[in-house]
């Protein structure tokens, strides 16, 4: 199922994040999981899908389509 949601923490150190989807449902991710991550991630607007209650194939909402959907933020 895809969602839409913010992220409200993150620990660079530890590599470990919360997003809160629009329903208000909280979900753990690893920044691995962030398909076109960046440096500070947030109070970034992301879409994501949950599979068997985990985020995966994260997408940070910032920036131009490019920026997003372009080759230079896969890695």
């Amino acid at each position: 199922m895809q969602y839409h949601g913010e992220i409200t923490k993150f620990r660079d150190d530890i590599g470990f994040g919360v997003i809160v989807a629009e329903n208000g449902r909280k979900f753990r991710f690893t920044k691995s999981d962030v398909i076109n991550s960046s440096g500070h991630l947030v109070g970034l607007t992301v879409d994501f899908v949950v599979v068997a209650n985990r985020p995966t194939d994260i997408i940070l909402l910032n920036g131009t389509p490019w920026t997003v959907f372009g080759p230079a933020g896969r890695s």
